[in-house]
């Protein structure tokens, strides 16, 4: 504890001090060679306490999305992009539609807000299932690995995760909501786990490689609207899975 920051120190074998101040509410973790002693990483992040503090401001200002209640001209986001939403009350199957401006979700007389949101979120889903499969074939070649599998789910803590033993990674239902290039660094960044299963220094090092942008791309998805429910540490430098 430095006051009244709270600091999670963990120790391992790496050759840096790494602190990272973690989305979104301004978690702060410090991860130190092994063999560190507590009192230096702790004279370290009182050297660095300026910059923490700065961080966690601008984490707390940062902009969050109030929870959807999917109604007639509300705002959602697809792929980075801002729609209104129409309603259309029809006995005819659920289905949501999207042109140049407006997403139209059609659904049933006295659909209820859990219903609504399924629907929505079934779409999303449809989304991603045909904008991953390309992704992950197009870098299976660029990085000479094999991904078994996928899975989409909606994660509080993480915008990805790798299963390096099987072989395959998860990816947070929340990207569809982001640029498509978001989408795409973030399963860069899973794949690569495939290659180095820890944020080593070697791992920085294949990023720096193979998606020499990513830290704008980190950036940019720190920056962007969270969602409503709480996120826990989003992005910033990675605990496990992508940083978010």
């Amino acid at each position: 504890m430095l006051g009244d920051v709270s600091i999670a120190v963990t120790r391992k074998a790496v050759k840096n001090v790494h602190l990272s101040v973690r989305p979104p509410l301004g978690h702060v973790t410090l991860v130190a060679p092994t063999g560190t002693r507590l009192e230096v990483a702790r004279a370290y992040a009182i050297s660095k306490l300026g910059w923490i503090r700065d961080q966690q401001a601008k984490l707390l200002a940062q902009a969050r999305e109030t929870p959807r209640r999917f109604v007639e001209r509300e705002s959602h986001q697809l792929w980075g992009r801002r729609y209104l939403l129409s309603v259309a009350i029809k006995d005819a199957k659920p289905a949501v539609t999207r042109d140049h401006r407006r997403i139209t979700l059609t659904v049933r007389p006295g659909s209820t807000l859990a219903k609504r949101e399924q629907v929505m979120n079934d779409w999303h889903r449809a989304l991603l299932h045909a904008a991953v499969p390309a992704l992950i074939s197009q870098w299976e070649q660029r990085l000479g690995v094999k991904v078994s599998g996928y899975f989409l789910q909606r994660m509080k803590t993480k915008w990805g995760a790798c299963n390096h033993r099987a072989d395959t990674i998860r990816l947070n239902t929340q990207l569809v909501k982001k640029p498509k290039d978001l989408l795409e660094y973030v399963i860069v960044h899973e794949m690569l786990h495939l290659i180095e299963p820890t944020h080593s220094e070697r791992f920085v090092a294949l990023l720096e490689q193979h998606y020499p942008t990513w830290r704008e791309a980190r950036a940019e998805l720190n920056e962007l609207a969270l969602a409503a429910e709480v996120w826990t540490h989003p992005l910033g430098k990675p605990a496990a899975g992508v940083m978010p």
